[in-house]
């Protein structure tokens, strides 16, 4: 049967990191394509601890139907430590539930916005969430970045040419799949042509606890005076992705259509995952837990990092990333990247992310692949990173 799938979906394609990945089940593949968090990262005996004390105590409650919006104690404490950081208003915000950030992100588009409206985003920027936005076809706009985030001119340019709603989605830390980070006067120039534009702005914050160096930086919804930033958050990357928590926080009108939406998608995230997040954050010490996982991530990539001065061709270029998951490596112009990419894993057993997946159009170009330091081993790390510099000098200098 020949079928006719709809308008929304036929021009979606599979991911190609998850095309990729299809070469990571050959055991002699070392993937530095994934985005997972490292394994040694979950708390996994405190998991079942809670679990256990969890179906013991109240396993209805556990396995029941709930509120679409969320486990009320989690949402509260939620929103209390948002507005200690400056992200929450009670007079005008609320807070919902979603299975992940990425839920989040593509139910606030389905609010927001008609078939033609303009989403403007960094270029590059999360697949995932692209191929969401893509669904609902929208205008889709690309904004090239510099090292500290979107350019502004082109940002104002684009918003300028734009018709019908507007919105504005960011990665502001250690962007995916850049690694970069948003500096504090570009989120204040954000947020100002936002409000000369009347945009609205989606805030994706799934990697801001896991900064190992530097200074942080306060949020775009810390200065949100009118109620257009959207700020999504998740559990995935400071506890476990499979749990599938994430929620928004954005004013009161939105989310309540965001909670109609969320019905007619799911229901209600897990309620097991949400009581458990809550005793995780109640019955541990957050601030030791997110310790741990900085100083993980700050091994793992700088180890990564001092591989690939050692080793990589001087002709590669890369960033040094203050916190999250990746590495952005860029080839001399002109170079084959796709080409790159594949004789990598063919040829040399390495997986490593073609840029193109990560860009806002079929036809743009970039010499970019995405390293990820998270989920290999230390060991895959120094030997990975070892048989990848070699192929770049064979193949650069």
């Amino acid at each position: 049967m020949k079928y006719n799938f709809s308008d929304k979906v036929s021009g979606l394609q599979a991911s190609a990191i998850r095309e990729i990945l299809k070469f990571t089940s050959d055991p002699e593949v070392i993937s530095f394509a994934a985005g997972n968090p490292a394994p040694e990262a979950f708390p996994t005996k405190k998991i079942a601890e809670i679990s256990a004390d969890i179906f013991a105590d109240d396993p209805v409650l556990a396995l029941q139907y709930s509120v679409t919006e969320g486990y009320t104690p989690l949402r509260n404490l939620l929103k209390e430590q948002l507005e200690k950081k400056g992200c929450f208003n009670p007079e005008t915000d609320d807070l919902i539930i979603t299975s992940g950030a990425q839920q989040s992100n593509e139910i606030a588009c389905k609010v927001l916005c008609n078939e033609g409206d303009t989403l403007i985003c960094e270029s590059p920027s999360f697949i995932g969430s692209l191929n969401a936005f893509r669904s609902y076809g929208v205008a889709l706009k690309g904004v090239e970045m510099d090292e500290d985030g979107m350019d502004i001119h082109k940002l104002e340019e684009t918003l300028n040419d734009s018709e019908g709603q507007k919105v504005i989605y960011v990665i502001p830390n250690f962007q995916n799949p850049t690694g970069g980070t948003m500096s504090r006067e570009k989120r204040k120039a954000v947020y100002e042509l936002a409000c000369r534009y009347d945009a609205v702005i989606i805030e994706d914050n799934p990697y801001g606890d896991l900064r190992f160096e530097g200074e942080d930086i306060s949020s775009i919804k810390t200065m949100d005076r009118d109620g257009r930033v959207i700020y999504s958050g998740t559990f995935s990357k400071i506890l476990a992705p499979g749990l599938r928590v994430g929620y928004a926080c954005a004013p009161k009108e939105i989310i309540q259509k965001m909670v109609v939406c969320k019905q007619v998608a799911d229901v209600h995230t897990t309620i097991w995952s949400q009581l458990l997040c809550y005793r995780f954050m109640t019955e541990c010490s957050m601030e030791e837990h997110i310790s741990g996982l900085r100083e993980i991530y700050r091994k793992k990539s700088g180890l990564m990092l001092d591989n690939m001065d050692k080793y990589f061709s001087e002709k590669i270029t890369y960033n040094k990333p203050q916190g999250g998951l990746f590495i952005w490596c860029s080839l001399p112009e002109g170079s084959d990247m796709p080409e790159f990419c594949k004789k990598a894993v063919k040829d040399y057993k390495i997986a490593v992310v073609p840029g193109t997946a990560f860009m806002i159009n079929e036809n743009d170009k970039t010499t970019s692949f995405r390293l990820n330091f998270s989920t290999p081993t230390d060991e895959q790390i120094v030997k990975g990173i070892e048989i990848l510099g070699r192929m770049t000098k064979e193949i650069l200098d």
